[in-house]
């Protein structure tokens, strides 16, 4: 009994741990945000300074909110597109297969091999002949195309978890497809496609290879706007970690919000 209670002391302990080794580079770039330039470049570090606002307003003033604007834009509505052209090919994939379905996930699937530095060059001719470059629109619709498979896999694990009982139900009662799907499918996968909005959110907020080789000054996201702080003259540690800390916060705000949906999302069909 002591043994077992010293045991799991000890896998307390190394949670706790490894939990604050996770977390650390967060609360200290959260430190540094309030910090003045030279503070943030001492030698020991100082944890003991004076906070300031002075760097969120220097971010405010090199024009974050515009880069703000185009990377809720673009997130947003990527989303908005997946979900809608997502749900139900997940559910076509799932409860309604037909010849051909493996091959169908399959193909999604292949489609996340490439890898994207190789489809650069035939995207941004494609960008230059439509007259789409530096275009919010062409980075929804790359934002679409590149978690849709994602998507798509996700949701149709969870919608492999409605029981058939409901559907036939349904069925019997005489709701056509669009009923049965909003009405006794989707409250029944809400959870797994709050999950599923929520990878997408991230994967479309913090992607950089499309948004810095496709756009400049007008469509530059969140991440394009963090690079600008890294220069051949000096690198300002302080500037850009308040700079990272505003573009974190949205994420972490949906996250936070959308917890309790997101941990039941992903927990769907792990216990029987």
């Amino acid at each position: 009994m002591r043994a077992r209670r010293l045991g799991r002391s000890a896998l307390t302990g190394a949670t706790w741990l490894i939990a604050v080794l996770f977390v650390f580079p967060l609360l200290w770039m959260v430190l540094t945000a309030f910090k003045h330039e030279a503070d943030a470049y001492t030698d020991p570090p100082r944890v003991v300074f004076g906070p300031t606002l002075e760097q969120f307003a220097g971010i405010l003033e090199r024009g974050f909110l515009p880069y703000l604007a185009n990377s809720a834009f673009v997130t947003v509505l990527s989303t908005l597109f997946v979900l809608v052209l997502g749900v139900p090919a997940a559910y076509a994939l799932s409860l309604a297969p037909v010849p051909g379905t493996r091959n169908a996930l399959g193909f999604f699937l292949s489609t996340k091999m490439l890898p994207i530095v190789a489809a650069i060059i035939p995207l941004y001719v494609i960008s230059q002949n439509l007259h789409m470059l530096d275009n919010a629109w062409m980075l929804v619709v790359l934002y679409t195309a590149m978690n849709l498979p994602l998507a798509v896999w996700m949701l149709r694990s969870f919608f492999l978890e409605v029981p058939r009982e409901m559907i036939e139900a349904g069925r019997v009662d005489g709701a056509d497809l669009p009923t049965l799907l909003l009405r006794v499918i989707l409250p029944v996968v809400a959870p797994g496609i709050a999950a599923t909005a929520l990878v997408c959110v991230i994967f479309s907020w913090t992607e950089f290879f499309y948004a810095v080789n496709l756009t400049a000054a007008r469509a530059g996201t969140v991440p394009v706007f963090l690079v600008g702080f890294i220069t051949s003259e000096d690198l300002y540690w302080a500037q850009l970690s308040a700079a990272a800390l505003l573009a974190s916060l949205p994420v972490m705000i949906v996250g936070w919000l959308a917890q309790n949906h997101l941990v039941r999302g992903l927990s769907m069909g792990a216990v029987k």
